[in-house]
This record gives C-alpha cells, structure tokens and sequence, in this order.
C-alpha cells in the first residue's frame, strides 16, 4: 500500500526524498486499529504539517474544511455525505480506499487528528491472486469453511468474496466491525448470526480474537492467517496460527505456527491435503504392524493353550519382526495417498488415533493370519506327514507371506481392486520383493536357516504354505468391497 501511494506521488511529480528535505519528518503517529488512521508530523515554515491517512469514515469524522486550488473550502454535512457516497462507490468498485487529510499546526501539542482538511480519496486495487478461487472451491470440497475478517470497507470486502468464489449474495451476511459486539456480551441470536456469517469487515484485533473464540466454543478448528503486527495474538489464540513468509512482519512469523513462504492461500490447501495423507498413513503404518504383531501373538498363545507343539519359534518370531513387519511398514509411511484426499470430510478432532474400527481391523486381519497359519501348521503334520521341525517350517513359511499380503489389505474401502493407493506406492512393491528374497533366503541359506531351525520343504510343502497366505488377502479384499462409510466430522473453519 505504501508503495502503491509513493508511485503514485512521483507519477505527479512529487519525490519523497524532496519532501523530506524541504519538511523534515519529527514523528509518527503509528496507525491505530481502533482510531483506523495514522499520522506523520514534520517541520514546516511556521509550524508543523501533519500528513494524516486512514479509513474514511474515520478520517471523515475530524474533517473541517476540503482542499481546493483555491484554497481550503469549509464542509458542509451534506458535502461530508457525499463524500462518504463517492468512498463507497470506489469500495462497490473492488478497491481498497483510503482519505488522505493535512491540516498546519503552529503548537506541538495540538490534538493530530483534530480540524483536517481533506485531501480526497485514494482508491487502490488489490485483486485476489488467481489461484484463490479454485483453492477455496477445493475447501469447500473438503468440508472446510473460509471466513474473510479484513480491516477493508464492508463494500470492498463483499466485492473480493464475490470475485473469489465464496458466494456471498446476501449483504446481511456481511458484519461490519461497528455491528459486531464484545464475546461476552453476545446474545445467543448473535451468536448464532454471527457464526453463520461469511465476511466481517472494519474488525479490529480485538474482534478477531472473539470471532476466533467464538468458533472454538462452537467446536469448530480454527486457522487464522495474518501478517501484520496486529495479528500476532490471534494467530496465537487460533488453533492454527499461519503467517505471510514474504509480506508477513517478524512478529507475525514468529507467532505463527507454520509460514507460507510463497504468501499462498493455495499452499495452504496444500498442506491440508498432505496433512490428511500423512495422518492416514500413520494410521495404516499402525493397522499393519499391530495385526501382524497380534498374530504372531496369537499364533504362539493358541498353540499353546491347545497344547500343539509351537509351530513358530522365538527367533524366527524375531526375523519376521525385522523383515516382514518393517519395510512394508515403512512403504506404507511413505504412500502419497489417494487422489480423492480432499473430496472427504474433515476427520472429528475428538476422535483417537485408532477409532472402534481399527481395533477391529487389527483383530479380524490378525486373527485370519493366524488361522491359516494354525492351519499350514496342522495339515503339514496330518495331511502331508510331516515331521515337527518340517512343518514349523511351513508355518513360519505361511505366517511371513500372510504378513506380506496383508499390505494389501491397508487399502481404504471402496477404493479400486486394481488401482489403489498401496498398488501404486512403488515403495511397497520394492519392499516386498526384498523380503521375499529374506524370506526365501532364510529357508535355503544352510548358516541362516540352521540358526533360525528351518529346513527346505518340497513342493507340497510350498504350495500349502503360498496358498494358505492368501486366505487372509483373500478375505480382507472382499472386506473392502462396496462405497466408503460416511464418518461423524468435527467442524472446521479458517478466516
């Protein structure tokens, strides 16, 4: 903005570093978010010249006169009217408007803002960044609900809505700050209005800080962006505190919880979106390890308490659990999710990291492994007349390749057969071919397979043990059959 009116001085052939030598600059007014003006005081022949510029309804207020070539002419209140009308024009136009005032001041303690003489008005055009739109549209898609809260006029601000897609028709649903209320002295119908409401304008710091409390109370999440000095406690208070990298002020940055460095609303969106892929791959990182881990529990405590011989020994309990437990799980970390990520409602904020269903996930995959490994087990001795170490060795065969296909398995229901989020992680693929070649390796390996008690089975062997690992891929596969179940959500808002 500073910049736009300095180009706009020199395009009439006013330098400011002229200025300045012929009026020195003594002091500066900072600009108050309550008064909406600021003011700059500087020596001049007989006196003082304070520059004054501001919203102008508030600079409009402490005009007394208007400047002309002729002079400075009195205002009249159907002329101040007037030029309230020509500030609104301007703002229904889409621009930022700022009253430009002066007045000379021959003692050093006159009020500043005191007896102006206005100067005229400044329109300046801030047009939303082309990607704004579409990043909107893609929040709505993914249940998150922008607000606009802007320090611009009430007409300016539903312009750039309008312009950016966030479809607000009904000019009541524009607040202006002098209409908003203190938190604490809402009344429910407020309360209610106000949460509905799609743009505030003219707020204050202050009045950012109750619209974010006030969401929060109605269990909303809340993100607030800002730059400047002003938005610091509000992008503490918010859930999500997100500063301006470029444009942003230090204050700001250093409130914040994470910096755009490109000043994108779009990088925002963005991070939504990976943050949903991390969180739903955690989620299958888990799933897999502890229904694997569960079986190979379930396989040595059922044994056990049926009094089978243990068809799994301790140390192969130990390489599955550093061979086909982590590099899947870790391919799993790595997916990139799938394309729809943004298309799904927000998850309920109240909900744990492992809700009802996955706890059934894991036990239902956990316990389909290890029935089939009890299976392999059992069939090896009586079907195929196996001896004790030959058959752990189809059990230990069964359980590493059931935990491999159950990888499969972490794919989100109603998502294709074929084409998923796991079939397409080319991290899952490599890790699978690894541990096969370990797993094939610690049965033909005459060192490792000594150590690890397991001895080379013939083909029946192998088939019992391959085709007894899919059963648990198999079921788990007609599990993710048919549409995504619809999920209670939290609500989410960002200003």
């Amino acid at each position: 903005m500073e910049a736009a009116l300095l180009s706009l001085a020199a395009k009439a052939g006013l330098e400011r570093d002229e200025l300045l030598a012929a009026m020195p600059e003594m002091s500066e007014e900072a600009f108050d978010p309550e008064l909406k003006m600021m003011a700059t005081i500087h020596e001049a022949a007989g006196g003082h010249f304070v520059a004054v510029k501001g919203a102008p309804e508030a600079v409009l207020e402490h005009i007394v006169s208007v400047a002309s070539p002729d002079g400075a002419a009195g205002l009249s209140e159907v002329e101040r009217a007037a030029w309230r009308e020509r500030s609104a024009e301007l703002a229904g136009r889409g621009l930022r408007v700022l009253a430009l005032a002066a007045k000379r001041a021959r003692a050093a303690g006159e009020p500043v803002y005191g007896e102006l003489t206005l100067l005229g008005l400044v329109g300046l055009q801030d047009p939303p960044r082309r990607d704004v739109a579409g990043a909107i549209a893609a929040c709505r898609q993914a249940g998150i609900r922008v607000i606009m809260a802007t320090g611009d006029h009430a007409v300016t601000a539903q312009q750039v809505a309008e312009a950016v897609g966030l479809g607000v028709q009904d000019r009541e649903l524009v607040v202006d700050g002098r209409d908003l209320p203190p938190l604490d002295a809402m009344s429910a119908s407020e309360r209610e209005r106000f949460l509905s409401a799609g743009i505030f304008a003219r707020v204050s710091p202050k009045q950012k800080l109750d619209l974010i409390a006030l969401h929060q109370g109605a269990g909303d999440v809340v993100a607030m962006t800002g730059d400047g000095v002003n938005d610091a406690p509000a992008l503490t208070k918010a859930d999500i505190g997100v500063a301006m990298g470029q444009r942003g002020s230090q204050v700001a940055r250093e409130a914040a919880d994470m910096v755009l460095r490109d000043d994108a609303f779009a990088s925002i969106v963005a991070a939504i979106g990976q943050g949903r892929v991390i969180f739903a791959n955690i989620r299958k990182f888990i799933v897999y390890l502890l229904s694997c881990n569960l079986s190979e529990i379930m396989v040595v405590g059922l044994a056990s308490l049926s009094g089978m011989p243990l068809p799994i020994l301790p140390l192969q309990i130990l390489y599955l659990n550093l061979v086909t437990d982590v590099f899947p799980a870790f391919a799993l970390g790595a997916g990139e999710g799938e394309a729809d990520v943004m298309e799904r409602p927000p998850r309920n904020p109240k909900e744990p990291l492992l809700a009802r269903r996955h706890w059934i996930t894991i036990v239902s995959f956990g316990a389909a492994i290890t029935a089939s490994t009890l299976a392999a087990f059992y069939l090896a001795m009586t079907l195929l007349e196996m001896d004790p170490e030959q058959a752990v060795t189809i059990a230990f065969l069964t359980l590493a390749l059931s935990q491999l296909w159950n990888v499969f398995n972490m794919r989100e229901r109603g998502t294709g057969f074929l084409r998923n989020e796991i079939t397409r992680n080319l991290y899952v693929w490599a890790a699978i071919a690894w541990c096969l070649a370990l797993t094939v390796g610690a049965v033909y390996m005459p060192g490792l397979a000594d150590i690890l008690s397991l001895s080379p089975p013939d083909m029946e062997g192998w088939m019992l043990a391959v085709g007894l690992s899919l059963v648990p891929w198999l079921l788990g596969q007609l599990a993710k059959l048919g549409p995504r179940k619809k999920r209670a959500t939290g609500n989410v808002a960002e200003g």
